[in-house]
């Protein structure tokens, strides 16, 4: 097992750690989590510099860190160079073991006749026959086709050779594995493969990941640095939130007693240190509180803090692809496409990797004219898209700060610091260059230069690649409160299930209607990886699965099946069907339209969002008063307010206070009766 023992690391003069003590065994899978910047990837490089590899030495500041004998170690490394090997021979040479006796019995010429024999049963003992069968499967699990395994690493793009480093990676012998953010390359295909492999591996993994539903899916522990401090939870991630908070609660509660305790001694100091007869008491208690422990108040420690404006003005269908054929060359890669966008679209589109949603995604926002069909757009269509492009594609040498001023005209400074604090840009980093920024840093900023020009149609390209947890979960609720369409491409399903009304399955050259849930396509994939390897998988060239029923349709198609209006959803129709959905008979809602189920799903978050946000207003109205009122607590704490002369003074303060509170208990009823609607509400939408 690998232990720490009250281990301290320093790094450029800052301390990281302070007393971490943990024991990590074989087997167990580790989801290492904490803020930017709390010392995650030195944790690893300390394990790698104990382990004699690396490429940054970490030392200790004080402590022990046990790793047993003999333990190989595995790491993914951010960065692949350019090189003119194979990629096949690349992801084989993971293998260090394979690779070197390999490269042995290829060249003969250096080995005398009593080393063959030897090198050939170690071969053996190694399963060396099958190593390049498994490394094919790694790169296929990973999203390579076989054209591409002779292919040289230099001529695939950063991303796909991080896919390489991660499949090199995967092919090692060791006993620990290190991954630093293993999904940020990977579609979700890739992604659901990679969960089955990390379950499947016998040795112990410790993996850095901002994706929640991944860590949930792996992990049986997690490893959490805080405020210099490393603590192992067990359980997946789910687990830990529900326990961190528990511990959070009773932090607070002996912070607040210690509190308590510390400003009772103060006053005892302050009142009786100079009187001869309490000198000795009150030197007593000042000992007392030097050595009590400093305990940290609960923090809500999530630095973002966004939403999305109200579009001004929207009309329907924003944009319209109609029997459109779809590709880069006269060949279409995408046939016969029917996408309408509506006022109230959200759509997630799901599909290998390859099928075509990044070419849907062009088609939509206009970047790649259609071959064959019409692409049509309205008036009022005010667009915000987000891809890698667009993050590579801001200003080098301009801030944050100076990019918003181009986009808010008269906007005062304040107002601009105040909306890119919501982003977490704050202080210098308002004021510094976006060249300088991370990857994480220029998604947030795009997503802020978007944010502000008040779209109606998202278009969302795998917005969350760069994004830590605290910011997926921000634009999470964002999202959730935008009351314009959504068109998403993500491998976050978090984000997905959360967000997207409607699943669509881009595959074969078709766009279906996925019927069924997030957890549905990764059956649905794992059926496909079955078909592909089943001796008959000609035998169904579509290979179309009975979650994929239909194509998209058109308005007139909808108008036809439906003898419906679908410009507009009528108060009527409306009733009905909402009727239909809480009181059901059998097969009610399915006598809706998948076209009305999502107009009443928009119709039900329009209903709903005015609550919401009274409920919002109304939390931070509360902390407000809770504030006033912890202040009030300090200045009544004065024990020279009570002398005869500030009697004036302390009622004025005691009828603040008796007003606050009595405000306090109407915000909290006010509170308690809007959650109750909110809830009855939902309830009868169900």
């Amino acid at each position: 097992m690998i232990e720490f023992k009250d281990v301290g690391v320093r790094r450029d003069g800052r301390e990281l750690f302070a007393g971490a003590s943990f024991q990590l065994h074989p087997g167990h899978k580790v989801g290492l989590t904490g803020n930017n910047g709390t010392g995650k990837s030195t944790l690893f490089a300390l394990l790698l510099t104990r382990m004699g590899t690396g490429d940054t030495e970490v030392t200790l500041d004080r402590g022990e860190v046990t790793i047993p004998d003999g333990w190989q170690v595995a790491h993914m490394a951010q960065e692949v160079g350019a090189s003119a090997q194979t990629a096949i021979n690349y992801v084989l040479s993971g293998d260090e073991q394979w690779y070197k006796i390999n490269e042995a019995l290829s060249d003969l010429s250096t080995v005398s006749d009593d080393q063959i024999g030897v090198l050939h049963q170690q071969f053996d003992e190694i399963d060396g026959y099958r190593t390049p069968t498994k490394a094919a499967q790694i790169m296929a699990g990973l999203g390579f086709s076989t054209t591409q395994h002779e292919l040289p690493v230099d001529s695939f793009s950063g991303g796909w050779r991080m896919r390489l480093n991660l499949a090199k990676t995967l092919m090692s012998r060791a006993d620990l594995m290190l991954l630093d953010e293993p999904t940020n390359h990977l579609d979700l295909d890739a992604i659901l493969w990679l969960e089955t492999w990390i379950n499947a591996f016998t040795g112990l993994v410790i993996v850095i990941s901002h994706d929640q539903t991944f860590l949930d899916n792996t992990v049986g522990h997690i490893l959490h640095v805080e405020q210099k401090k490393v603590t192992l939870y067990t359980g997946n991630y789910q687990q830990f939130i529900r326990t961190r908070h528990e511990r959070m609660a009773q932090q607070q509660q002996a912070f607040e007693k210690q509190e308590a305790t510390k400003a009772h001694l103060d006053d005892f100091i302050r009142r009786f240190r100079a009187q001869a007869s309490k000198a000795k008491q009150a030197q007593s208690r000042i000992k007392q509180l030097e050595r009590m422990s400093e305990l940290s108040p609960m923090m809500a420690d999530n630095p973002f803090n966004f939403r999305f404006y109200k579009p001004a003005n929207m009309s329907s269908p924003l944009i319209e692809l109609t029997n459109a054929d779809i590709g880069y060359t006269d060949t279409p890669l995408l046939h016969n496409a029917n996408v309408q966008v509506t006022p109230d679209t959200r759509i997630g589109l799901l599909g290998m990797n390859g099928a075509g949603k990044s070419t849907l995604i062009k088609a939509l926002v206009g970047e790649l004219g259609v071959l064959s069909g019409t692409y049509n757009i309205s008036d009022t269509l005010k667009l915000g898209y987000f891809n890698q492009h667009q993050m590579d594609a801001l200003d080098a040498v301009a801030s944050p700060l100076q990019m918003m001023r181009r986009l808010a005209g008269k906007t005062s400074d304040a107002e601009l610091r105040s909306f890119l604090g919501g982003f977490d840009f704050r202080g210098d980093r308002i004021d510094t260059p976006s060249e300088l920024f991370s990857g994480g840093e220029r998604a947030r900023l795009t997503l802020a230069l978007i944010v502000w020009q008040r779209p109606n149609v998202l278009v969302l390209d795998e917005p969350t690649n760069h994004l830590d947890l605290q910011m997926r979960q921000a634009l999470t609720m964002a999202l959730q409160g935008f009351e314009g369409a959504v068109v998403l491409v993500s491998h976050d399903r978090e984000l997905i299930a959360n967000v997207c009304d409607e699943l669509y399955l881009v595959h074969d050259g078709i766009i279906e209607e996925f019927d069924g849930d997030i957890n549905d396509y990764g059956k649905w994939l794992s059926d496909k990886r079955k078909e592909a390897n089943s001796p008959d998988k000609g035998a169904d060239k579509k290979g179309k699965s009975k979650k994929a029923k239909k194509k998209f349709v058109n308005k007139d198609d909808v108008s036809r099946e439906t003898n419906a209006n679908t410009s507009g959803f009528e108060p009527d129709k409306l009733k009905q069907a909402k009727k239909k959905l809480a009181n059901p008979k059998p097969a009610a809602a399915s006598s809706l339209t998948k076209e009305e189920q999502r107009k009443l799903a928009a119709e039900q978050r329009k209903l709903s969002a005015p609550i919401r946000r009274e409920i919002e207003d109304t939390e931070k109205a509360l902390a407000k008063i809770d504030e006033k009122l912890a202040s009030l607590e300090v200045e009544l704490g004065d024990t020279d307010l009570y002398e005869e002369g500030r009697k004036a003074d302390l009622m004025v303060l005691l009828d603040e206070q008796t007003a606050l509170q009595q405000q306090h208990s109407a915000s909290e009823e006010s509170l308690l009766a809007a959650m109750t609607t909110l809830e009855e509400m939902e309830a009868s939408f169900e």
